[in-house]
């Protein structure tokens, strides 16, 4: 959602509007094209693009002791 982006990058309507220019104007294209120019890989090269939903009230679990935190997960070496 819009809304869920940070404050710094401004009111999620003018977020939206920007995406939708950018994406007509093909930026996006050129940004990708940018970066696969700077690869020496010679076989596959991809982006990751993941995205992951979860709950506005995930966040809160950490706090409420729902889940270790990464810091406090046993080491491997």
């Amino acid at each position: 959602m819009w809304r869920d982006a940070p404050a710094c990058y401004g009111p999620h309507k003018t977020l939206y509007n920007r995406f939708v220019r950018w994406s007509r104007a093909a930026v996006f294209d050129r940004i990708f094209q940018a970066l696969a120019a700077e690869s020496t890989a010679t076989k596959t090269v991809m982006i990751d693009s993941t995205h992951l939903k979860a709950h506005r009230t995930a966040a809160s679990l950490l706090k409420k002791g729902g889940f270790r935190a990464a810091s406090d997960a046993p080491g491997t070496g």
